[in-house]
């Protein structure tokens, strides 16, 4: 069987992790710290902030910015439940709008119909590592209409004064847009360090800050990071000091910060990421070289002027199939011993969401979604595999194909 996406743990790794392990430091601590540092320094971002998860993540930020009942967060129809879950947890209204075609990624034009003066974020979502459109999303937000319709809850609202940026860049650490990198593309993006993920730390995340002027990102990051240990003064580290033992809760907040073993897998995956994405690249330009010869084949975009993605799933289409022979083919597939999977069942197909939100609103996340195949991408992906798959998806597709 070829695998999907299997973690890369090496020995680089796990002799980093045996250095956590052996120091007494596990928790967060100094790892952590450098951490946070280097995503920073690599993603051109004031300061950043580590936490168990993306969702959290995106969790701790909402209820920084006093999002809750009476807002409106607009989120793409075509993404992981997470991305809604978020929302609705704060208390805000949840706002779906439809996607691209050629990118996956949310339409400019559908956030524009949508927004109303309740609109408090835009949360788009890098699918696949491919930036959205910023300036474009950036130019609507900014533009005096939309502005005019602007109506702040609290003073952190007031401040920024126009709706906020939040990207889901679960996917695209390193994905490159007019030659910013993901995490300096957007107010705040926020990153999955998830198993599957290019960088992993088998569970985590990461919030970029880059609040505009006049917010001081630095003394935010301090803000969420007490937010996330329970709105307790001092984390563990600062607390294991000699004296410093009391601590003082100002807030009531979370448990969501990331552990030393976590960033010291981070700490390694990120030392050697470039290394990654070139490797990833060849992977689906091998990919797409092999499909284009094939009508049936609609393959995905991965880079296009002044973007470049993370190169994170090979999200592979098939012209002119049905959701069923879709099925049909990722079960041939599957029984040839290869590993696929399909990013993502759109929210609206979700039985959480699917009263409030027909998948018939949304048809352009419908027709991606109905005959997309996500194929295997990872460091450790052969020639011969590579190989391997695309003659297995080309047979598999051909045999379903020829009995309609």
């Amino acid at each position: 069987m070829i695998p999907f996406s299997p973690p890369r743990i090496d020995q680089e790794i796990i002799d980093e992790v045996i250095d956590t392990l052996q120091s007494g430091w596990i928790t967060t601590g100094p790892k952590t710290l450098k951490f946070e540092n280097e995503l920073s320094n690599y993603c051109g971002n004031p300061a950043t902030v580590c936490v168990s998860a993306a969702t959290p993540g995106i969790q701790l930020l909402l209820s920084w910015m006093g999002i809750g009942e009476g807002d409106e967060v607009i989120i793409p129809a075509y993404t992981y439940c997470a991305t809604a879950n978020v929302v609705v947890h704060s208390g805000a209204k949840l706002v779906m709008v439809d996607v691209n075609e050629a990118d996956f990624n949310i339409n400019v034009q559908k956030i524009k119909e949508a927004i109303t003066e309740n609109t408090k974020i835009i949360m788009p979502v890098d699918i696949a590592g491919l930036p959205c459109d910023y300036k474009e999303i950036y130019s609507l937000i900014n533009s005096a209409e939309v502005k005019s319709l602007f109506k702040p809850r609290n003073e952190i609202q007031k401040k920024l004064g126009r709706i906020a940026v939040v990207s889901d860049s679960a996917h695209s650490i390193g994905a490159v847009y007019h030659g910013k990198r993901a995490g300096s593309l957007a107010d705040v993006s926020v990153f999955s360090f998830h198993a599957v993920k290019n960088l992993s730390t088998a569970e985590g995340g990461a919030i970029a800050l880059n609040m505009p002027e006049p917010f001081d990102n630095e003394a935010l990051r301090k803000k969420l990071k007490t937010m996330s240990l329970h709105g307790q003064s001092k984390d563990a580290f600062s607390k294991m000091q000699l004296g410093a033992w009391r601590y003082d809760v100002v807030e009531s907040g979370f448990k969501c910060n990331m552990t030393d073993i976590q960033a010291s897998m981070g700490l390694v995956e990120l030392a050697r990421y470039e290394g990654n994405l070139a490797r990833r690249k060849e992977i689906m330009t091998r990919y797409t070289e092999a499909f284009s010869a094939y009508s049936w084949a609609k393959t995905p975009v991965f880079e296009k002027a002044n973007k470049t993605g993370s190169f994170h799933l090979y999200l592979f289409r098939i012209n002119g199939i049905s959701e069923t022979e879709r099925d049909l083919i990722i079960q041939e597939i599957s029984e040839r011993q290869v590993a696929v999977n399909v990013h993502y069942l759109p929210i609206p197909m979700l039985t959480a969401f699917k009263e409030n939100f027909p998948i018939a609103e949304f048809p352009q996340t419908y027709a991606n979604y109905a005959c997309e195949i996500s194929l295997p991408v990872y460091f450790t992906l052969t020639n011969e595999q590579i190989d391997r798959v695309t003659k297995t998806v080309i047979e598999s597709v051909e045999k379903i194909i020829q009995t309609k």
